[in-house]
């Protein structure tokens, strides 16, 4: 009789079971679990329990529930399209973040017609009740019969070569790395409705899909590469239950209420024009007013902690890059080089290089330590032209780079300087909601990671102690690390519960021995620096459209490109507020007024569309008594406020840097 461990609800059951006993057996009375980890590895319920097996059950909720519950339906999804168009080829349908996608080779192009079919015939196959069924094949049975499926008899031949992990994203839940398996939809009078090459797990049966719906169709290239044929993607999303799914929508709703990119255009704040190129953006005098709020302010940090700022130039010889150890890894996503007088120069990609030059250049002691450098370093990356988003996925972008040269008995207290820098920053821009992620090398990996197990072991304990300490919620990020150490990235959530990854803090023990970086120790021998590696806002640009979304357009007074619109009731109002707009500026505020022709309702409308903070509006009486009426972003209003006390809020509230 088997013996096993059965881990449910964080308790430990060890139990004998009879043989042939399934999994789902031991999880009858629980509605919840979906699959099974089985020694580590995900299982469908239908599997068989084996002696000395630990057990834990996969609740549809959990991260790896909802993977299985997206890619379920995901399946549901491709035989509807190959039901409804049977000249469809099937590429590869991963899970992704609160969804799933699949790629189609078909002839025209998917309309909004054929998305409601498809749902349609997505109910009917659920209400079915179809099972999910596993089984073993060989690859040359899986290509006898998968011979009408191009792509998939392409991922059979990847499997034994390049990896088809490697083929495109998601691709790895297509094909395990060792067995190949079908899954078959099954009715329930034994039928094979539908099958397709997958390494699993799925749900039970497609009953258990409570709730999805189709989102929107894209062009995609085959497994990632221009250079393939361009298929069909459609996106769906599914949720373990209709108001999770509700709750979903209303936040996609939201999320497009806040879109960056429209709110740059409405408010004026920047373009992304053809004619300069993709992912290049240009800032407007508005959006310039909140990116040298934000550079005054982080330079003005940089010095306050301690750094010297410094500055280098966009451009290098490509023998920089390969002392840095970063184009055998990097060059991918760099500009092409330039030829000139017989040398390669490309675009910089990262500042750190320069900034070793800069350390290099004359002896240092260990009395210089730490040494820290910052600068605003404009950076080039050549993003594939699909991942370019707005602001938040550029090609040119400006980072608030900094990198620190301590010593190893210092990497500790600098990683916590700089991480208390960090938290600090985010708080003052209104972001307080986050949460640490620790990258660390994938040991599979040897080829994609400099260094020994010494210096990486001893790199991530440093990273690690520093981030349990600060007390901030701290979540494992295995193979995410950059090839030269581990490193901590905030992960911070806006007003509308989406995570963005922000700042970062990495630890090098690779750059500085490349460079061969030294300093003179307090015994007179020549030591090594470790160099830790920091960025604040991460890139500017990025930062500026998390904040727009965050905020939806309406920043808090101190970052607000117009932080008082002045409006006159008729124009022999206009001079007055004039003055009053003179004495805003006196102080430092930023105000308009506005003396168009609109009616004043007009222009207090204006504003709010604008989401300027504050308007202060003056008729006769104000005038008179030399007021305004003092209005709020909100509407709140209030009368006859005297001059002087009215720019006094304005400038509390911009002192203060709180929302108003």
């Amino acid at each position: 009789m088997p013996e096993i461990t059965l881990v449910h609800a964080e308790q430990r059951e060890d139990r004998s079971v009879e043989a042939g006993t399934r999994l789902w057996e031991l999880f009858r009375d629980d509605p919840d679990v979906v699959a099974a980890r089985v020694d580590g590895e995900l299982r469908d319920l239908s599997r068989d329990v084996e002696d000395g097996q630990v057990v834990e059950g996969v609740a549809v909720d959990s991260p790896d529930g909802l993977d299985i519950l997206r890619h379920s339906c995901a399946h549901v999804m491709a035989q509807a399209v190959q039901d409804l168009f049977a000249d469809a080829k099937l590429g590869i349908g991963p899970p992704i973040r609160d969804g799933f996608y699949y790629d189609f080779d078909v002839e025209t192009p998917f309309t909004p017609d054929d998305l409601e079919k498809i749902e349609t015939r997505m109910r009917k196959i659920i209400k079915e009740g179809q099972r999910f069924e596993r089984r073993v094949t060989s690859d040359a049975e899986a290509i006898d019969e998968l011979k009408a499926e191009p792509y998939k008899i392409e991922l059979i031949g990847l499997k034994g070569g390049a990896g088809v992990e490697d083929a495109a994203e998601g691709a790895s839940v297509e094909v395990g790395g060792g067995e190949l398996t079908i899954y078959d939809n099954v009715r329930r009078d034994g039928e094979v409705a539908w099958s397709d090459l997958c390494r699993g797990p799925h749900l039970p049966t497609t009953k258990r899909i409570p709730a999805f719906k189709l989102m929107r169709s894209a062009a995609a290239y085959w497994r990632g590469d221009e250079k393939n044929k361009q298929l069909q993607r459609l996106y769906g999303t599914a949720w373990p239950s209709k108001d999770a799914l509700a709750d979903y929508l209303h936040r996609i709703e939201e999320a497009e209420k806040r879109d960056h990119r429209r709110l740059g255009r409405e408010l004026d704040l920047y373009s992304f024009p053809d004619e300069i190129g993709s992912g290049m953006a240009v800032f407007h005098p508005k959006g310039g007013v909140i990116k040298r709020e934000m550079e005054d302010y982080v330079r003005r940090r940089h010095i306050e902690e301690g750094f010297d700022y410094v500055g280098t130039p966009h451009i290098s010889k490509e023998g920089l890059f390969h002392t840095s150890g970063h184009l055998p890894y990097y060059e991918d996503t760099m500009f092409p080089p330039m030829e000139l007088e017989s040398s390669r120069y490309f675009l910089k990609a990262m500042n750190c290089p320069m900034h070793n030059l800069i350390f290099r250049s004359k002896g240092r002691s260990y009395r210089e330590l730490p040494l820290r450098l910052f600068e605003f370093g404009s950076v080039y990356r050549y993003e594939k032209s699909g991942v370019v988003h707005g602001l938040t996925r550029v090609r040119a972008l400006t980072q608030d780079d900094s990198h620190s040269y301590v010593t190893k008995e210092q990497a500790p207290g600098e990683v916590k300087h700089l991480l208390d820098f960090v938290l600090g920053l985010l708080r003052d821009f209104g972001l307080d909601d986050f949460y640490l992620e620790l990258s660390t090398r994938d040991d599979s990996k040897p080829d994609k990671f400099v260094g020994d197990d010494a210096q990486w072991d001893e790199a991530t304990a440093v990273l690690e102690k520093v981030a349990t300490d600060s007390g901030v919620e701290l979540v494992p990020d295995p193979g995410g690390a950059a090839f030269y150490g581990p490193k901590i990235s905030v992960q911070a959530r806006d007003a509308i519960g989406r995570t963005w990854q922000m700042s970062t803090i990495q630890y090098d023990f690779n750059q500085p021995a490349g460079f061969d970086l030294t300093y003179q120790a307090a015994d007179g021998s020549r030591q090594q620096p470790v160099m830790i590696h920091s960025a604040k806002f991460g890139s500017i640009e990025r930062f500026i459209g998390v904040l727009v979304e965050h905020y939806a357009g309406a920043f808090p007074p101190w970052l607000a490109p117009v932080q008082v619109q002045a409006i006159p009731i008729a124009e022999r109002h206009a001079d007055y507020l004039y003055d009053v707009a003179k004495q805003l500026r006196a102080k430092g505020l930023r105000v308009e007024v506005d003396d168009s022709d609109d009616r004043m309702q007009k222009k207090i409308r204006n504003a709010q569309l604008q989401k300027v903070p504050f308007m202060v509006i003056a008729g006769d009486a104000d005038v008179e008594a030399g007021a305004v009426s003092f209005r709020y972003r909100d509407g709140r209003q209030d009368n006859q406020v005297p001059v002087a006390e009215a720019i006094e809020r304005v400038a509390a509230a911009v002192a203060s840097r709180e929302q108003v």
